[in-house]
């Protein structure tokens, strides 16, 4: 199993004959320039390569006129310990996820611990566990914020404070545990955003056997930073009643793959249509009882711009800048002083779409050719996407 510690650094690296590079920002969705210069596992040059100091570079990677995005960014994951998940007993979900495009997961909790505490000192013990180990420990690279206790009834203010002063930032899907009433929830909810952490709620119905229901007024009434799920997971409630959740809330907006195909495509065409496009994030709600899904990320590329009609690049923003702004992350943004973590691409071989974006709309998934995390290599082409058309080469040491 592929690891990575974080003190790793990877010196400059130049990447160059870049053929489209996507921002993830999505005021500007695509940028103008075919370079980038790295430092240390950070942006330090965008643009023409013209323009930018190439020199003495310990790494140059030749992007072969593929396209480069920013690392994909899964709002939505239940880890538990290292790279193994007892929900389906498998070893290498987070690596074989990274093999999609990911380089950074948030834990939504660690649910499905066997045995899970949900005693106050227990339930507080496991989030600073987990959030102490996955600091720690990279698989594949990856970089999991983990650490989510689930809140159960009995908490008090100082419980939250307590978590916050541990270095915990987030907490678990609010429903998941005894706290389902909306005024409960809302108390926890502020006491947590009091001392920085944020919350998610869990959206419509029970996920597996011991939750439960969430409508949509224990969500209105919680106000959780994060409307989780908004298409269930896996039972969404009514269109209606999302598009309702949509149009009340100013929170953001979590697509999952493992929810209602249907309602997630009418959560996003929402938020469209309100001029909200920034406040939709995706995620995949894996491990789940669906299993791990290494490409459900560009799953959910593919099915929101394809049947939903939504521009490609506009859902790339989705799954990567709007999630590193409305969680508050140093990634997911190709700009100057943002981590270095990168996924290449190129339209799948023998796609019927003309360029990578047009295969996308098409339904295609992407072929990754290399993932980046720090400016450090996690692997090359990859072994779970369809073979991209073009990869990018490592051409060594520039002089």
């Amino acid at each position: 199993m592929a690891t990575a510690m974080p003190t790793e650094k990877s010196g400059k690296v130049v990447i160059r004959n870049i053929g489209l590079l996507l921002s993830g920002d999505i005021d500007r969705p695509v940028l103008d320039a075919d370079t980038l210069v790295v430092s240390d596992g950070l942006i330090v040059a965008v643009g023409k390569e013209a323009d930018c100091d190439i020199a003495q570079a310990q790494t140059v990677i030749d992007a072969r006129r593929t396209c480069v995005a920013p690392g994909l960014i899964d709002s939505h994951v239940h880890p538990v310990f290292g790279d193994w998940t007892p929900r389906q007993n498998q070893t290498g979900w987070i690596d074989s996820t990274m093999n999609g495009g990911v380089t950074t997961m948030i834990s939504a909790g660690e649910v499905h611990l066997p045995g899970r505490p949900k005693d106050i000192v227990g339930l507080k013990a496991l989030a600073i566990t987990a959030q102490r180990a996955f600091d720690n420990f990279r698989p594949g690279g990856v970089k999991v914020l983990a650490g989510a206790p689930i809140i159960e009834k009995g908490m008090v203010e100082q419980d939250f404070k307590d978590l916050a002063d541990a270095g915990v930032t987030l907490l678990g899907e609010v429903g998941l545990g005894s706290v389902k009433a909306g005024y409960e929830a809302a108390q926890m909810v502020r006491w947590a955003r009091k001392y920085g952490i944020q919350s998610t709620i869990h959206t419509g119905g029970p996920s597996i056997p011991g939750s439960g229901l969430i409508d949509k007024d224990v969500v209105l009434e919680a106000d959780a930073d994060v409307i989780g799920h908004i298409n269930g997971g896996h039972t969404a409630l009514s269109e209606a009643h999302v598009c309702e959740l949509c149009e009340k809330s100013s929170r953001a907006i979590e697509i999952v793959h493992n929810g209602n195909e249907k309602v997630a495509i009418a959560a996003a065409q929402a938020a469209l249509a309100l001029k909200c496009p920034h406040r939709v994030i995706l995620g995949t709600d894996g491990p789940a009882g669906s299993g791990v899904q290494p490409l459900g990320m560009l799953r959910m590329v593919a099915l929101l711009s394809s049947l939903g009609g939504i521009p490609p690049e506009l859902v790339f923003c989705f799954a990567t800048g709007n999630t590193a702004r409305l969680r508050n992350l140093n990634c997911g943004l190709i700009e100057v002083g943002r981590a270095a973590d990168f996924v290449f691409m190129d339209k799948a071989q023998h796609s019927a779409g003309r360029d990578i974006l047009d295969s996308i709309a098409l339904g295609d998934i992407p072929g990754v050719g290399m993932v980046m995390i720090d400016g450090i290599v996690r692997c090359g082409r990859s072994r779970n996407t369809p073979p991209a058309t073009e990869i990018p080469v490592v051409l060594g040491a520039a002089h």
